[in-house]
């Protein structure tokens, strides 16, 4: 039996079935889209290839966060099971998540006084964040503790780098996140937004890149500049895409030709509706671990 369960929300951008195959719970945020709101359940109920369709032909999702309620529903089963639990959210900078589940944790501590449950702010997103609940299965199915394990990640959750690219404007002038102008001229020139994580887990606009080609270089060269141990980085990479899987693959494929020292393929995941609602499609995201995104 495993020592404690480990938790995560689904925007952590994994599919159903790797959940599974690690023994993940997770919780689902929500989404509205067309007047009717579904379940962010890794497009189980809206399948991500309509969910960008959708988007494509004009819809505009919104998106709500785990409540209060829905964490203690959430973790108090594990609690009665005598299940102590360490839970990683999704970035504070993006949502009040986090803030829903400590108000949860709180309130779970005063009926199972005997029990820990531990939430940790991951201060990231998407797969990066995903990636870091991927590292903490390792080192539970290793044995490491519920303790340690929740100080390690405490400690390294601002050496997961995220790097973001968009090809495609359409939903950020739709959204209100850049002018009319700034499309058309952007489009025109072809004018790809590269993007990171900053130090507190905000979506931060880094370059302003002219081409597909140069854009995919640009951010593989950021894993060059930031990976652990650089050229010789030794870990997993996790990509995630919003409809545009072909991108994605160019990027995977530079990547496992960088960094020859790579653990396994670099794992492609789709963005998921939560934060594809915000991001449109023509996304692709890379990370990795590499140095401190502190100061940054």
């Amino acid at each position: 039996m495993q020592p404690y369960v480990l938790t995560c929300c689904s925007t952590a951008d994994l599919s159903k079935e790797y959940f599974e195959k690690r023994s993940i719970p997770y919780v689902c945020f929500h989404f509205t889209m067309d007047g009717v709101e579904y379940f962010d359940d890794l497009g189980q109920s809206v399948p991500f290839d309509e969910f960008y369709a959708r988007i494509a032909a004009g819809s505009m999702p919104t998106t709500s966060l785990v409540n209060t309620e829905q964490f203690i529903a959430f973790f108090e089963p594990f609690l009665k099971e005598g299940k102590d639990i360490l839970h990683l959210t999704f970035s504070s900078g993006l949502s009040g998540t986090y803030a829903s589940a400590i108000l949860a944790r709180d309130e779970l501590k005063e009926r199972y006084p005997e029990r820990q449950l531990i939430v940790v702010d991951s201060l990231g997103a998407s797969s990066g964040y995903g990636l870091m609940v991927d590292t903490l299965a390792d080192m539970r199915d290793n044995g490491v503790s519920l303790s340690d394990a929740a100080t390690w990640i405490e400690e390294h959750k601002l050496n997961m780098h995220h790097w973001f690219f968009s090809t495609d404007l359409t939903h950020y002038k739709r959204g209100g996140r850049i002018s009319q102008t700034a499309f058309v001229v952007g489009s025109i020139l072809g004018i790809n937004p590269l993007m990171n994580m900053d130090e507190g887990g905000h979506l931060t606009p880094r370059f302003k890149i002219n081409g597909k080609k140069r854009v995919m270089r640009e951010i593989v060269k950021q894993m060059e500049l930031h990976a652990e141990n650089g050229h010789d980085y030794d870990k997993k990479c996790f990509i995630s895409n919003s409809a545009c899987l072909e991108d994605a693959k160019a990027v995977a494929a530079l990547v496992e030709s960088t960094f020859p020292k790579l653990n396994g393929k670099v794992l492609i995941n789709s963005v998921g509706t939560v934060v594809g609602s915000h991001t449109g499609p023509g996304t692709v995201a890379l990370f990795f671990w590499g140095d401190s995104r502190k100061g940054t």
